[in-house]
């Protein structure tokens, strides 16, 4: 693919480091009938290496000039073209359209990645599993464990949908320009709707949301509009924590508690 200046404001940075583009590859292990999805192909370092493994492969781009750059490498008047460009922000894109069982790749920018993330979710059970380079402080939040600096939100918000695990690091000098951050590839593997304990996920965002909103304070604090002092006892949960003490299944527990007695 010919020459394209990264553009700031789609937080572009283009891999180039070819070792670590196999590793990737290898670690999705795309196999020729997948369905898959690469969210933002950018210059094609993993969409090349990916189309010579699947039958056919989904990209999402929103910058014109890199579409124009890629139906030039794959025209889309062919029928049965490899690569099916869909133009527009993956932020608003509709993946049900692609079908299911579904599988998600991509070099997500970093100043969007958690909203992706969380638009990401709305579709866990269409989805065999996602591969992404992300910052590697993002990563580490949706992998923490309880009771650790970076566990957060995030990590509460995603891992009770998903199993995830941290594959690989990848240093700034790998990428066109080089980011200021370091990068890491994550695999996220929805779990089965018989693993997840929560029933009534709005009322659980509240909570997780509420109880993080000033992590620095206790629950009797932050969740004081949802629980009594009984209520604590009652689901045996410490007042004294803090958001950061609790796990998933704590959370999961309190918002289940509060469904049942709404």
């Amino acid at each position: 693919m010919s020459a394209h200046k990264a553009k700031k404001k789609f937080g572009q940075n283009f891999l180039v480091d070819e070792r670590i583009i196999a590793d990737i590859i290898n670690a999705i292990h795309p196999e020729p009938e997948d369905n898959m999805v690469e969210i933002g192909p950018g210059l094609g370092a993993l969409t090349r290496p990916l189309l010579k493994r699947l039958n056919h492969l989904h990209v999402v781009e929103i910058d014109r000039d890199i579409i124009a750059l890629l139906e030039n490498d794959y025209p889309q008047d062919k029928e049965n073209s490899k690569l099916i460009i869909h133009a527009g922000d993956a932020l608003e894109f509709d993946f049900a359209r692609l079908g299911t069982p579904l599988r998600i790749v991509g070099n997500l920018p970093y100043n969007i990645s958690s909203p992706l993330l969380f638009h990401f979710a709305t579709y866990a059970d269409r989805i065999t599993d996602m591969h992404f380079m992300l910052q590697n402080e993002v990563v580490e939040r949706m992998v923490a464990a309880p009771s650790t600096p970076e566990y957060g939100r995030l990590s509460v918000m995603l891992q009770y949908r998903f199993h995830m695990e941290k594959l690989l690091d990848v240093p700034p000098e790998s990428f066109r320009p080089a980011p200021k951050v370091d990068s890491a590839i994550v695999r996220m593997v929805p779990l089965p709707a018989s693993e997840i304990a929560v029933r009534n996920e709005k009322l659980f965002a509240a909570i997780v949301r509420t109880a993080f909103g000033q992590r620095r304070k206790t629950l009797r604090n932050t969740l004081r509009s949802y629980l009594e002092e009984t209520n604590f006892e009652m689901l045996g949960i410490n007042p004294q924590f803090r958001a950061e003490n609790l796990s998933v299944a704590d959370f999961a527990k309190v918002a289940n508690y509060l469904d049942e007695k709404a």
